[in-house]
């Protein structure tokens, strides 16, 4: 019987083979995925995203109104607990669009979302574009649509968090589809915040030009529409120094008007920018209490702790560092010396006059009292915070303070101390300067000839100081300034030798702080107004830490004290001495006699105040010549006047204390320029001392002479006896003056005899090279008392 044979081998062609397994990847390939692993990364990752959006769609819902239609008021409180304020309630009345004119409905889609009609409730790039912008350091921006932002003012809180993003964004979703764009753009014009506590459009309307929505052109239109950006910031009333940010958003706004066909161009040609008028305030914010909260307010947005939105929705407890003793007595100082005074009736100058004042413990840094005004409900604008005036001579400590902090020498190489002797004569061209040539006047165009740094700190000497700038270098001097507390960004803070002349505009707040960091040896910690904040009663908001640190040099900072402890012994403020504590301080007045200044400490309290011309209906600067009678209006003045009596009061109790300085090596030591026959750039070489002539101080002080008699060193000399003429002290060095008799015109100097009966000599020509006083033959000129007096200085 047959059998199978074994199976075998398969015939050629017959079936198919195992495929072959890919080949592994090797090398470099390795590090990469293939395209099959990222087609399916990517298909999973559009998978997932559509899950979570008809996820987050799904759960999501709308809410209802959120709280801000009952706000909250904010509760501020003195250091000591009492209560300062609360901020009001909501100023909002609801309008229908049709009582919104075309021109503000376009103003606003022009500033804030300019393709509103046309696009989705939602903008991706936008939101991505913003997103890079913050996180690459462009500026905190918003990606938002006018949906986006409409609901979050009205349906959501403020805070800034990813959850409150995601709901802003699937709610914008849906109401897009169930609301028209009408109800949404009008839901937006009544929920938005235009500043001076106003929510809505019509509320806007009737703040800033008591006129309906109805009524509001263009012009008006577009600058309502630009506070919806920053509403604290581009308010030109409270703040004038951002006038020009916020012309350039109200420009921006027409532009955009424009752009997309709303306006036409030769309509957008002849608009003028629409002054708004002073706010009108709760009389719960009278008094200084509405220049404090604002104050408090824009410390807090201007430092991120609390946001503009979280504040407007309230419910904060905020305790302050403005101790209310010290602040009525602020307040009390500035009635007595400067309000009291006015007539207004018959002096137009006197409508003009207004005041600012700070005052921060340098210790701590804490705002312990500050003045903004005459009254919050009648000016809105705050004195103290206000940066568009020209601080003056109050800038040239910063200078001396730069040159020791140093090492800065003259032009011929001697180290620049409180003794370093310069060449005052007026209209001095400044050398080792290279950019345009700078001659500064003196005031009153009052040469001194050879004058002491200390000495010519007393009478505020222009030519000096100037010259000063540009032997230590006037980017120095800035970062100086910038160091001691006056921000980098302070209009006109330009480097060039004018700067010595106070050409910067920083606030007194600034001022203050930065006279604070002299006043602590050089230590420099940022301000402060803040205390402690709560909110809904418990939950404590995080406030930053101080931080500290050596600015400038003990050195620098104490012999710019010393220096300026002179100003007031002797000098342009010897009116602080009311103060009844050692003091230190200088005078300072802005161009054409906008404002007055003393800015002072002692070693507990540096104090700066300002008096100001302050048109009363647009907050814009005016002269104050003849203002209180007086021809000028001085720093040595008023100002120095309640900032005695303040100081009086506010350390009424409290120990007096000396300073405690460290001197620069050689502070000492007089500083004399070559003996030689000609002038040296940065000295006083050939000046003849004989010229020199002599003018009022503010303060009262008369003048003798500008140079250091007798030994050379800057002591104070004399006193001037009655006899019919001034009394009080003289700031020049020397023997006793005796009002209509003879003088001497320095102790130990020789040739320095006077004529009597009021007649100035020369006092001999100087043969050495112009040196003060001292053991140079040819000494100092005299001056009798029956020279003439000039009615006052601006220093």
């Amino acid at each position: 019987m047959a059998t199978d044979s074994a199976a075998g081998p398969a015939p050629a062609g017959g079936g198919k083979g195992k495929k072959p397994k890919r080949p592994k990847r090797k090398g470099w390939r390795r590090l990469f995925p293939t395209w099959r692993m990222v087609l399916g990364t990517f298909v999973l990752g559009i998978i997932l995203i559509i899950g979570l959006f008809f996820l987050g769609y799904s759960m999501v819902n709308i809410p209802p109104a959120n709280a801000l239609a009952m706000k909250q008021s904010n509760v501020f409180l003195y250091a000591d607990g009492s209560q300062l304020a609360r901020d009001g309630t909501v100023n909002r009345e609801k309008v229908d669009l049709s009582q919104i004119s075309k021109a503000a409905q376009h103003a606003v889609l022009a500033a804030e979302d300019r393709d509103f009609y046309t696009e989705s409730a939602i903008d991706p790039k936008a939101m991505l574009r913003a997103g890079w912008n913050t996180a690459t350091g462009k500026g905190k921006q918003s990606g938002s649509t006018i949906t986006q932002q409409y609901v979050k003012n009205y349906y959501l809180a403020q805070e800034q968090t990813v959850t409150r993003k995601a709901k802003e964004f699937f709610i914008s979703i849906k109401l897009d589809r169930q609301k028209s764009k009408d109800e949404i753009l009008e839901g937006y014009l009544n929920t938005s915040f235009f500043g001076r506590n106003a929510y809505g459009i019509q509320a806007a309307a009737q703040a800033y030009y008591g006129k309906d929505a109805a009524d509001l052109d263009p012009a008006r239109a577009a600058y309502l529409a630009a506070l919806v950006n920053a509403p604290s910031e581009y308010d030109v009333v409270a703040h004038p120094e951002n006038r020009k940010s916020a012309l350039a958003r109200w420009n921006y706004v027409l532009d955009g008007m424009v752009k997309k066909g709303w306006l036409t161009q030769s309509e957008r040609t002849g608009l003028k920018f629409p002054m708004p008028k002073q706010q009108t305030v709760s009389t719960g914010l009278s008094g200084q209490r509405g220049y404090l909260v604002e104050a408090v307010k824009q410390y807090l947005t201007a430092n991120h702790i609390i946001d503009t939105d979280q504040l407007a929705a309230g419910g904060y407890r905020i305790t302050t560092t403005i101790q209310k003793p010290k602040q009525d007595a602020f307040v009390k100082a500035v009635d007595d010396q400067l309000i009291s005074k006015l007539d207004k009736k018959n002096r137009k100058a006197d409508t003009y006059v207004r005041a600012g004042g700070a005052s921060v413990d340098p210790r701590t840094g804490k705002v312990v009292a500050m003045y903004g005004g005459i009254d919050y409900v009648k000016q809105y604008t705050n004195g103290a915070t206000r940066g568009d005036y020209q601080v003056g001579s109050t800038f040239k400590p910063f200078v001396f303070t730069s040159a020791v902090q140093n090492g800065s020498t003259t032009q011929d190489g001697r180290a620049i101390t409180p003794n370093t002797v310069y060449d005052g004569t007026n209209k001095r061209t400044v050398q080792g300067w290279s950019g345009t040539p700078y001659a500064p006047e003196n005031e009153d165009q009052k040469s001194y000839g050879p004058i002491t740094v200390r000495k010519a700190t007393d009478l505020s000497v222009n030519s000096v100081y100037a010259q000063m700038a540009a032997d230590v270098g006037p980017t120095q001097v800035k970062k100086t300034a910038v160091d001691l507390g006056i921000p980098a960004g302070t209009p006109d803070l330009y480097p060039s030798p004018s700067m010595a002349l106070g050409t910067a505009t920083a606030s007194v707040l600034d001022m203050a702080e930065a006279y604070a960091t002299l006043a602590n040896h050089g230590k420099h910690g940022t301000y402060t107004l803040v205390e402690e904040i709560t909110k809904a009663g418990t939950d404590q908001v995080k406030l930053p830490g101080r931080q500290v640190e050596q600015a400038v040099s003990r050195e620098a900072a104490d012999t710019t004290t010393s220096v300026l402890k002179s100003v007031v012994d002797s000098g342009t403020a010897t009116a602080a001495q009311a103060a009844g504590r050692p003091a230190a301080g200088k005078t300072g007045t802005a161009e054409s006699d906008k404002a007055a200044w003393f800015a002072g400490y002692t070693p507990d309290l540096a104090t700066v105040v300002a008096v100001m011309g302050q048109d009363p209906v647009t907050a814009a600067q005016r002269p104050l010549y003849y203002a209180l009678g007086q021809p000028r209006m001085n720093g040595g003045g008023p100002p120095t006047a309640i900032w005695a009596q303040y100081t009086r009061a506010a350390l009424e109790g409290k120990p007096v204390s000396d300073f405690d300085l460290q001197l620069q090596p050689g502070a000492d030591r007089v500083e004399e320029p070559p003996a030689t026959g000609t002038a040296t750039p940065g000295t006083n070489g050939g000046q003849d001392t004989g010229g020199t002539t002599d003018g009022g101080q503010d303060g009262g002080a008369t003048t003798a002479s500008p140079t250091d008699g007798g030994t050379g060193t800057p002591t104070d000399g004399g006193t001037t006896t009655d006899g019919g003429a001034t009394t009080g002290q003289s700031p020049t060095d020397g023997g006793a003056t005796t009002t209509g008799g003879p003088t001497t015109g320095g102790g130990t100097a020789t040739g320095g005899d006077t004529a009597t009966g009021g007649d100035q000599t020369g006092g001999g020509t100087d043969a050495g090279g112009g040196t003060p006083g001292g053991a140079d033959a040819g000494g100092t000129a005299g001056t009798t008392a029956g020279a003439p007096q000039l009615t006052g200085r601006r220093q």
